[in-house]
């Protein structure tokens, strides 16, 4: 055991300490990686308020980057000093949905597995999400990194951990987008951010934002949409059609975690169009539409996890496109801060305006 330092999660809704914490050896088929930078995504923030439930004490934090600093036993692929990106996406690659080509819902349990972390004095501590990444250093599954090069900044490459792979991988693998379609994205932070640049890479004729802040709808255009649309106006959905030339999407992609905004995504479809789940409401939210209407004109709900996404065959692609300046991560950067900062990060992430925050580890 080694340790480091993290930020603890003591109390649902209380802010994070930061302390030592024990880090055990990566052990078969997993992999330690020192940390370079760790972004701050809303589903770290609701589960630190408990709005999904969980156990405590806890260390959160999914979207992160760094080096390869240590092998367990069986590991292939990967040596010391490699440069990879850390998800939460951990698989393992024999259950149907992963031999499928699904390996966001592995049907492997993972809940149970024994994490690498324990508190200073050897007590219990949630490795969360399979990362627990506001840390120094990680011990994770091999399935959950990707190899990145070497002289790709952390701070944008860690963007691609959660964010934005859940973003355009809705727009490009659930909603299977393609060129000449019509598209409404309900939300414009960070994933719907990447939800617009997913449609726009994907050759989306039209793209309405759709956001309850004026200014978030100018930047949503500077990622690809091609309309705004104030959430906030008496029937935004009209305003929308008539922004699409009179007539509904193919697609709707719902990336806020809000009761609301589902109750209204099917009245933004058009005949046959499909509105893409991506956003987590709390555990007890619920949402109500007219299902006669979207049986009749041929529309579908459908959930999408974490984008879809197959990490090693998604990540180098997105990692390409952003080479070539065809996808945008530096531009998503709101604020950097450090590790002793991350409670202040928090509070401006849940102010709304941010992007998306960043943690960067000195070392």
């Amino acid at each position: 055991m080694q340790t480091i330092k993290a930020a603890v999660c003591r109390d649902f809704g209380a802010p994070l300490v930061i302390e030592d914490i024990q880090l055990a050896d990566p052990g078969t088929g997993e992999v330690e990686i020192t940390l370079d930078a760790v972004a701050i995504c809303h589903s770290d923030i609701s589960y630190a308020e408990g709005a999904w439930g969980g156990h405590l004490p806890a260390v959160y934090g999914h979207e992160a980057a760094g080096v390869v600093t240590g092998l367990g036993a069986g590991v292939t692929g990967f040596e010391t000093g490699d440069n990879v990106i850390v998800t939460l996406i951990r698989a393992c690659g024999s259950c149907p949905n992963c031999a499928g080509g699904k390996p966001t819902i592995c049907e492997t349990p993972n809940d149970g597995v024994q994490g690498s972390i324990k508190t200073a004095d050897g007590g219990p501590l949630l490795q969360a999400m399979a990362c627990g990444a506001f840390a120094e250093k990680v011990v994770v599954h091999h399935s959950q990194i990707v190899k990145i090069p070497a002289d790709m900044p952390k701070e944008a490459a860690c963007l691609l951990s959660c964010g934005v792979i859940t973003g355009v991988g809705a727009a490009v693998n659930a909603a299977g987008l393609r060129a000449g379609q019509d598209v409404v994205v309900i939300g414009a932070g960070g994933v719907g951010l990447n939800a617009i640049q997913g449609a726009r890479i994907a050759g989306a004729r039209r793209i309405v934002a759709v956001d309850m802040i004026e200014e978030k709808l100018a930047i949503a255009k500077e990622f690809g949409a091609t309309h705004g649309v104030l959430a906030t106006s008496p029937k935004p959905w009209r305003a929308a059609q008539k922004a699409l030339g009179g007539r509904g999407a193919d697609a709707v992609l719902v990336t806020v975690g809000a009761a609301a905004a589902y109750n209204d995504a099917p009245r933004y479809l058009g005949w046959g169009g499909k509105a893409i789940m991506i956003g987590m409401p709390h555990a007890e939210a619920n949402a109500e539409y007219n299902p006669m209407g979207m049986s009749y004109q041929g529309q579908g709900l459908i959930g999408s996890k974490m984008g879809d996404t197959v990490i090693q065959r998604d990540i180098p692609w997105m990692v390409d496109l952003y080479q070539q300046g065809r996808l945008k991560l530096d531009e998503l950067i709101s604020g950097r801060w450090s590790l002793s900062q991350i409670n202040e990060a928090i509070a401006d992430t849940k102010t709304g305006s941010a992007k998306r925050n960043v943690i960067l580890f000195d070392r």
